[in-house]
């Protein structure tokens, strides 16, 4: 044990009557939400990098956290894990997620590398023998090293290739042994600064054989949860080749991969895409893609990623009667994958994030739930669309030009326009959130 959350107690749920900082208002795990309890329908998961490796640096400046477990050494690495367990229990958080650099120090080798993080892989399944939280997805950092600065699948030096294809091949081994439910791809440099030194071709080709390794390895060892993109735009590269979700679906497709692969979609990458969150999440639903969540959001006056924790239950809403409407989670959560603010110093502030994330998410949930049991603005849609529903309507999507410039003749069709009842939709929407 450590003494880092001295005196906080396990955050418990009290209603929204509680008095203390230190409480769940909202969030009940056995409250029952459209059939399933709350705990598994939200599948909330606490981010190793930003909670326990993220010193608090910023474009503009450097570290304002000291935390005792920071520090490139195996001792420090495994305080950080009992620190992380700790927080786990406090939150009764029921998964979380890791890069490898997030857990493990970097070693003089990529063979000392991998022995450090197969020996605190081995330190954290121990710490999840007497501990309730599980391993939503693990994922490889590809993106900060110095060796990474022109992409890792995409590099035009084909010896980083093969060290990315290496250290995605130990993650994968030790998300396995932890009993992961999916495994993460986020391309942090694949993509370009300038078309004078890039060949689009050549990367993408990579791009697309080194993921297909992935899905092969995934099979011959067994894996039973999903391989998820998450997609970015933009940061940091000028041209993100996961732009967004249409982006990847064009990219799984050309390389066969779209039944394979889902994606892991993040609110702040949305919104940097020129996107909605929720539009995001019904698209991934609509092409069979839809996975996991990572919650946070963007400050809305900068232009950049800020991963702050979710405080708006109208927004989370949105994304939640996407989720619901896509059939919810099966391997995918929500994951936390945001970061305290870097004036905010103390252990509490690390919790309180945690805490007030989860109780938006929850009165997220229960809107959305009881507006999709509703029933009237799933009623309203299928209205808007009900002259598909006759047969002659529907045939015209397997007929030709001709024969339907021979039906509006013969029928005098004369088609007048009809609202779409977006501000009545919107008031509907409004009694609910």
């Amino acid at each position: 044990m450590t003494d880092f959350f001295k005196g906080i107690p396990q955050i418990r749920y009290e209603g929204e009557a509680a008095t203390s900082d230190f409480a769940f208002r909202h969030y009940n795990p056995d409250e029952v939400v459209a059939g399933k309890r709350m705990e598994d329908h939200l599948r909330f998961a606490v981010a190793w990098w930003h909670s326990f490796a993220w010193p608090g640096g910023d474009p503009f400046g450097g570290q304002t956290f000291d935390r005792p477990w920071f520090g490139d050494t195996m001792a420090a690495a495994k305080m950080k894990a009992d620190v992380a367990f700790e927080m786990f229990d406090i939150l009764q958080a029921p998964f979380f997620c890791f890069h490898d650099a997030d857990i493990r120090p970097e070693g003089a080798s990529f063979a000392e590398t991998t022995r450090n993080l197969e020996e605190v892989v081995d330190y954290i399944g121990e710490k999840m023998q007497g501990s309730s939280t599980k391993l939503l997805w693990g994922t490889a950092n590809l993106f900060s090293h110095r060796r990474f600065m022109s992409g890792a699948a995409t590099n035009p030096d084909p010896e980083v290739f093969a060290w990315s294809a290496a250290t995605v091949k130990t993650c994968m081994d030790a998300t396995l042994k932890l009993g992961g439910e999916n495994y993460v791809l986020w391309g942090g440099r694949e993509g370009y600064e300038t078309l004078l030194n890039t060949d689009l071709t050549r990367e993408a080709e990579q791009a697309g054989r080194f993921l297909q390794m992935v899905v092969d390895y995934k099979h011959k060892i067994g894996f039973k949860g999903a391989i998820l993109i998450e997609p970015k735009p933009q940061e940091p590269s000028k041209h993100q080749y996961d732009y967004d979700v249409a982006t990847v679906y064009g990219f799984l497709k050309r390389f066969g991969l779209e039944h394979e692969v889902k994606v892991n979609i993040e609110q702040g990458h949305a919104i940097l895409a020129g996107h909605s969150f929720e539009h995001e999440l019904a698209l991934a639903a609509s092409l069979g893609l839809f996975g996991s969540i990572d919650m946070n959001r963007n400050d809305y006056q900068s232009g950049w990623d800020t991963d702050q924790f979710p405080d708006s239950v109208p927004e989370m809403a949105r994304a939640y009667y996407e989720v619901l409407r896509a059939g919810g989670f099966t391997t995918g959560g929500t994951n936390f994958d945001a970061k305290i603010r870097r004036q905010s110093l103390d252990p509490e502030d690390l919790i309180l994030a945690h805490v007030g994330a989860m109780d938006v998410c929850a009165r997220a949930l229960k809107a959305a739930a009881a507006l999709l049991e509703d029933g009237a603005l799933e009623a309203n849609r299928a209205a808007r669309y009900a002259g598909w529903d006759k047969p002659e309507n529907r045939a015209m999507l397997s007929s030709d030009l001709a024969s339907i410039e021979a039906r509006v003749r013969a029928e005098g069709i004369d088609p007048q326009p009809k609202s779409g009842r977006q501000e009545r939709l919107e008031n509907l929407w409004n009694r609910f959130v």
